[in-house]
């Protein structure tokens, strides 16, 4: 099946502009089934997804092992693979980050591995490391695109200066960060520069952890283990005045005939061809619900409703917990 195609800056790759992030697939959300993962991913590539976005530090490796096992029963041909580096383990604390040259090349050789490929197509910065220059860790990377083993190179949760050094350091494809309608501020910020330099946006999150899909009513709701259970946006006052948002969204959906979630994507579709968000699930008829986004058409008066309803900094609650927000947009 094909869908609709946006490109990733300057560089060769080309991707459906629905595309899949895979962090679910490893426990993030509640318990998960590597079989299940393997079908959903089989399902997605079925459906016209090309790109699929894991990470070293989904499951410390576990997520890209199952990709690699998905991709192995002759479905890598056309797969943009994207996954990123970054993050290490701190037994006893929060996540910490390497940016050291021979970091960035052990993580890439770890990565292939466990994929089961000899290319990654997109390789992203996971977190930018404040102590080591960016201009080292993109020079790392770089020289990985000229031994063959990376096509494109993207930075993850880079702050608009961050991405001016790093992009004349070597061409960078994409820039990933949090984007949708709860969360602007970030994301508007930085589209001024990415789109100074020609480079795109992947969105993730852009259904606010489902918060935008309105299947979340109260904090019951959330399953035992569910990662949701601690975020900053689900605690039961920011909970509440957060669903005071979703009604604008349903209004719309119920006038086209379509649910929350779909709105709330082709709303981020309409901000322009160079986005391309990547939600994801554990289930198939919920990626189903998301690829049909694709076929929902706001007006210009229809997007600007929404905007002006979901203003930029209205969410209650941060992007993360106080610990981790210190290590984004940097």
């Amino acid at each position: 099946m094909s869908v609709a195609k946006r490109k990733l800056g300057s560089s060769d790759l080309s991707v459906s502009a629905i595309s899949l992030g895979c962090m679910s697939l490893s426990g993030t959300y509640g318990k998960a089934d590597d079989a299940e993962g393997i079908a959903l991913i089989h399902h997605a590539l079925d459906r016209g997804v090309t790109m699929l976005d894991s990470s070293d530090m989904y499951g410390w490796g576990h997520n890209e092992t199952l990709i690699g096992k998905a991709l192995a029963a002759g479905r890598r041909d056309g797969v943009v693979l994207a996954t990123k580096f970054g993050q290490v383990q701190r037994p006893g604390g929060a996540n910490g980050v390497d940016g050291r040259p021979e970091h960035v090349k052990a993580a890439c050789e770890a990565s292939l591995k466990r994929l089961g490929v000899d290319v990654i197509d997109l390789y992203y910065q996971h977190r930018v490391d404040p102590a080591v220059p960016i201009e080292d860790t993109v020079g790392a990377m770089g020289e990985l695109v000229k031994q063959g083993k990376v096509r494109a190179l993207g930075l993850s949760e880079a702050a608009p200066a961050t991405i001016r050094r790093a992009h004349a350091t070597h061409p960078i494809a994409a820039v990933q960060s949090e984007y949708s309608l709860l969360y602007r501020v970030d994301a508007e910020e930085t589209l001024k520069t990415t789109r100074a330099l020609g480079i795109a946006y992947v969105a993730y999150s852009p259904l606010g952890r489902s918060l935008l899909t309105g299947s979340v009513r109260q904090i019951g709701d959330i399953p035992e283990g569910d990662g949701r259970g601690r975020h900053p946006r689900f605690a039961a006052d920011n909970l509440a005045r957060n669903l005071g948002f979703v009604g604008a969204i349903e209004g719309i959906a119920r006038a086209k005939s379509c649910t929350p979630g779909q709105v709330a994507l082709a709303w981020l579709l309409a901000q322009g061809p160079d986005i391309v968000p990547i939600p994801g699930t554990k289930r198939a008829s919920r990626l189903d619900e998301n690829m049909a986004a694709l076929d929902v058409r706001l007006t210009p008066a229809e997007v600007s409703s929404l905007s002006a309803a979901i203003p930029p900094g209205a969410a209650a609650g941060g992007r993360y917990a106080d610990a981790l927000m210190k290590a984004v947009y940097l």
